[in-house]
């Protein structure tokens, strides 16, 4: 450019006129594919008008066809501690995502081109394994993207198998969506991608991803403190998935079965109903026992390992940190090893508040180490774990060791 700046360096009105200006096109064909007026665009190019809404940057950058930042200038700093967390303007671009409803928009306008459906479907599966290796901070730089192309996907496919495909495929990424935004507690967002994830699975006409999709509803609504409502979704869904004989009783079938009921044991615990947490997880025992080992059908993570997993952290949410740290020295080391790492980060995390609970500050401290030697965003970026560790420094006696004291300032946090 002449003037010796940058693109990224000009006013966003002045981006969005250069990047017209290189696809060639006029102000009128422009605001024409924006659904804009000419004039509109006139004044957001000359500054007159601001883009204060990340859903309408979106759109623009969908029909210029660059990537977003470009128009949102330098990429934000991060610290290096944080560089794998969901930081609030991620969080803010994730809701313009979520805020589009290209479904309704197809009846009036052509629908942005979509990524080819096989394309589609190796993305999802990436973004599933990078949330299940905890890897917040990636998901959170494509989650925007990867929900526009899904919409797009599904708009794009009206009828046919390509169409219960394309379904499919967006109904997994509201629900991966929804996961991320409920570990960073954006709670009432979380809820809203998984209901969306529920309405698309019935276009998709899978029951099992329904009921993958009332897991992560589930699990909003507890964060949300809805327990009651958590509990009841869960076990009712659970209870019409439940497999009734020999040939209904697959694998995936038991997986989300089986991982229904554990989060309703969640629910249960949380409003002290031990005889309900104990009858939910001998049930999602038995369907454990029934699919003969750990897998990760629907996505899931579910098998025997994960049973204990839940039966150890009900324990905690029951008061009995005593119980949830025999469950943990019991578990078969191996089958845990082989667990994805958030799994594994998440239940160190909850063993720490059972070291907590029977007041071993030491022992606790060492769990949150270790869960951030195996996967650090799930001890740095949860809010769960930053009350977590300032439990700790508050019981610790004297000054805490280097390693907890080290980890406690990285992530922001005083006694």
């Amino acid at each position: 450019m002449s003037g010796g700046g940058t693109v990224d360096e000009l006013p966003i009105g002045r981006r969005v006129a250069y990047w017209r200006g290189r696809r060639k096109m006029s102000q009128q064909v422009f605001a024409d594919r924006l659904g804009k007026s000419k004039s509109w665009v006139d004044k957001v190019e000359r500054g007159v008008r601001r883009l204060d809404k990340f859903s309408v940057v979106y759109e623009i950058a969908d029909v210029l066809q660059i990537d977003v930042q470009l128009l949102l200038g330098k990429d934000v700093e991060r610290r290096p501690e944080t560089q794998n967390c969901i930081d609030q303007v991620e969080v803010e671009e994730i809701r313009a995502a979520l805020e589009r409803y290209d479904q309704m928009s197809a009846f009036f306008h052509p629908v942005p081109v979509a990524p080819p459906l096989a394309e589609m479907r190796k993305a999802v599966s990436h973004a599933w394994l990078t949330y299940q290796h905890a890897k917040y901070g990636v998901l959170a730089r494509k989650l925007p993207q990867l929900l526009r192309d899904a919409q797009a996907a599904d708009s794009a496919h009206a009828t046919g198998e390509e169409a219960r495909d394309a379904a499919h495929l967006l109904g997994q990424v509201y629900q991966i969506a929804s996961s991320a935004l409920r570990k960073v507690g954006e709670h009432e967002l979380s809820w809203l991608a998984a209901d969306r994830s529920i309405a698309v699975s019935q276009r998709a006409g899978d029951q099992l991803l329904a009921g993958m999709a009332t897991h992560r509803v589930g699990m909003a609504l507890l964060s949300l403190g809805r327990i009651r409502s958590a509990l009841e979704v869960n076990v009712n869904i659970a209870n019409r998935l439940a497999p009734t004989t020999p040939e209904s009783a697959t694998p995936e079938r038991l997986s989300v079965y089986g991982l229904l009921l554990l989060t309703g044991a969640m629910a249960a615990a949380r409003i002290g109903d031990s005889a309900t947490v104990r009858d939910l997880v001998c049930g999602a025992e038995q369907a454990a026992g029934a699919l003969g080992g750990d897998f990760n059908h629907y996505w899931s993570s579910f098998g025997p390992t994960n049973v204990e997993l839940h039966r150890a952290a009900a324990a905690v949410e029951l008061g009995d940190g005593g119980k949830a740290i025999e469950t943990h020295n019991r578990m078969n080391k191996e089958s845990f090893a082989a667990m994805l790492p958030e799994r594994r980060a998440h239940h160190y995390l909850d063993i720490a508040r059972g070291y907590t609970q029977v007041g071993d500050v030491e022992m606790a401290s060492e769990m949150l180490l270790e869960g951030d030697r195996l996967a650090p965003a799930e001890i740095r970026c949860r809010p769960l774990a930053h009350e977590v560790i300032s439990d700790v420094l508050r019981r610790t006696r004297g000054t805490p060791p280097a390693p907890i004291a080290e980890l406690a300032e990285q992530m922001g946090v005083g006694v």
